[in-house]
């Protein structure tokens, strides 16, 4: 059974798989609002669930290959 997760901008999901896209090391985050507008939730402050949407992201990305930021 597959879990849903909130992907919403500066979300947990969001911000893993935008680290992924970026060739950014696991570093799991959050913003409590839009991403870089709005307070950021270190790892430490953060519940297992969001970690886990947060590795969801990152994982998810990181199985296709071609999903990496050509620089």
């Amino acid at each position: 059974m597959r879990t849903y997760f909130d992907a919403r901008h500066g979300g947990p999901y969001d911000r893993g798989t935008a680290d992924s896209w970026y060739g950014r090391g696991r570093n799991p985050h959050f913003y409590e609002g839009p991403s870089y507008d709005s307070p950021i939730v270190e790892e430490k402050d953060m519940t297992p669930f969001e970690v886990s949407e947060y590795n969801a992201g990152f994982d998810e990305n990181e199985a296709d290959l071609s999903m990496r930021k050509q620089w």
